[in-house]
């Protein structure tokens, strides 16, 4: 529910620098504002603040899923042992056996949504923080530049107001 939540206030946030540079974009014509755009998306995939995010995220969660991966097999080679020999087993033991793997399987499922809620939650921590610390050098860029308004995204931008590159080697020069 957080994550969709999270999801909306970025389209928002989309929409809303959207309109903003639109008008913005008209204004600057007549006073000289000055607009630059950035494409976070790409400080959260290319930054090596990022490539290290996701080297931890990696570390935590991997084993977690390996034994997800694992519980599914062992499942998936039960039910198949259950077909073969299903035919041949009385009707209590079959039924008995249908039942175990049925509950088996919606532990799984279980813990697959625990997995997936944990990951999500972590992955949000981290951008988070991501986050903080890119907006701390749009500022020192904006400052630097001398720029009114940065965008996060837009339909279109020309290469000379795209900061995007710049974000990421100051993120990346910061210890």
């Amino acid at each position: 529910m957080k994550l969709y939540q999270f999801s909306k206030c970025i389209q928002v946030g989309l929409a809303f620098g959207i309109i903003l540079f639109g008008n913005q974009h008209a204004y600057a014509q007549d006073s000289g504002t000055r607009v630059a755009v950035v494409n976070s998306e790409k400080v959260f995939n290319e930054s090596n603040l990022a490539k290290a995010m996701q080297t931890r995220l990696q570390n935590e969660f991997t084993k977690r899923q390996n034994e997800l991966r694992d519980s599914a097999q062992k499942i998936q080679t039960a039910a198949e042992k259950l077909d073969r020999d299903g035919a041949v087993m009385n009707e209590a033991e079959r039924v008995r056996r249908q039942r175990e793997l049925a509950d088996q399987d919606r532990e799984l499922q279980r813990k697959q949504r625990e997995f997936t809620e944990d990951l999500n939650q972590r992955t949000f921590e981290e951008r988070a923080k991501i986050a903080e610390k890119a907006n701390a050098v749009l500022r020192q860029i904006a400052e630097q530049r001398k720029l009114d308004v940065i965008v996060q995204e837009a339909a279109f931008v020309s290469p000379k107001a795209d900061i995007t590159d710049d974000v990421i080697k100051a993120l990346n020069s910061q210890k």
